[in-house]
């Protein structure tokens, strides 16, 4: 008869290791952004039409295209395997970014916050540790998400005329680091986090909410179902409050510099959104919601459904 084994102290503690729960979130995160890049690459194609562009002679804009001319457009244009350009540093900032928002919203939950005596966690905690979680996790990976915004931007300045700025994803890492040192490769961190920690705030705590919510107050198990249905919950609010924080990101990384490495169309995160809200009006700052929703929602169904199944199969706690 077969002595069956049952895990020891020193088994549970590696399954719930910090470093286990890192790489597990890395191979979600990498399963979600490779199935759902192309619809990232559109948005911020869509962000970035409109905007006042600055040249030699004088300041034009740009023609507005919808969400699928826009992805039609580039497939005919630039080819299809242009939807996925720029997705190397986008895996690359998720080994720093969602490995680090990750833990640290676990850490935060179970070591400085706290869940309640019954095993319930706040949802005012919940927030404050997303929008936590999600600025740190930012803070470190911005670099990766500055070469990420340009290089998608390569594909329409090489077809309005205008010279390659990247070849590759360590040539621009190189190309910024030369022109303005670590300081070039912050560039737009300030919103870049503000972005990151509003839609941690509205995924993270949305999916802990949500998920605490339906086990608590249905009969749904922690299965599939209630991930599925958790995420789909986590998407739709993490694109609503992350929006116009997006819109203001991604035009401070593709704006041009000077030779100190200032921006040339925009002083600050404060003065992009102005320029935007007088020159474009409020809904601007929703440019690109459609495709930022369409993506978030299959990619916040990946990651989840992935990342709960690695953990339990690899004898980790559901999250």
């Amino acid at each position: 008869m077969t002595e069956m084994k049952f895990p020891g102290k020193s088994d549970i503690v590696i399954q719930n290791s910090f470093p286990l729960k890192y790489t597990l979130s890395i191979v979600a995160a990498t399963a979600a952004e490779s199935v759902t890049y192309p619809l990232d690459l559109t948005k911020t194609r869509l962000q970035i039409q409109g905007e006042k562009q600055l040249s030699a002679q004088k300041i034009t804009s740009a023609g507005k295209k919808g969400f699928i001319s826009t992805a039609v457009g580039i497939v005919k244009e630039e080819g299809v395997l242009k939807l996925w350009q720029g997705v190397t540093p986008a895996i690359y900032r998720h080994v720093v970014y969602t490995g680090c928002r990750m833990g640290a919203y676990e850490q935060l939950r179970e070591k400085v916050l706290h869940k309640n005596s019954d095993g319930t966690f706040p949802l005012w905690k919940a927030v404050v540790g997303g929008l936590s979680a999600g600025a740190i996790g930012q803070f470190f990976a911005s670099p990766t998400d500055l070469v990420k915004v340009q290089m998608q931007m390569e594909g329409r300045r090489r077809l309005e005329g205008k010279p390659p700025r990247v070849k590759n994803t360590w040539h621009a890492f190189k190309t910024i680091f030369s022109q303005g040192g670590i300081r070039g490769l912050w560039k737009g961190w300030v919103p870049n986090v503000q972005r990151a920690a509003l839609v941690n705030m509205g995924d993270l705590a949305t999916y802990d909410s949500t998920k605490q919510y339906l086990l608590a107050r249905t009969s749904l198990q922690d299965n599939y179902v209630t991930h599925t249905l958790s995420s789909a919950a986590s998407g739709l609010v993490a694109a609503t409050v992350g929006t116009p924080a997006d819109v203001i990101k991604t035009r401070i990384m593709n704006q041009s510099t000077d030779h100190t490495g200032k921006g040339l169309l925009y002083k600050s995160s404060f003065d992009c959104l102005t320029q935007t809200l007088r020159n474009e009006g409020f809904w601007a700052l929703y440019k690109g919601f459609l495709p930022i929703w369409a993506r978030m929602a299959p990619w916040s169904l990946t990651f989840w459904l992935t990342y709960e199944q690695v953990r339990s199969m690899t004898g980790a706690s559901s999250f």
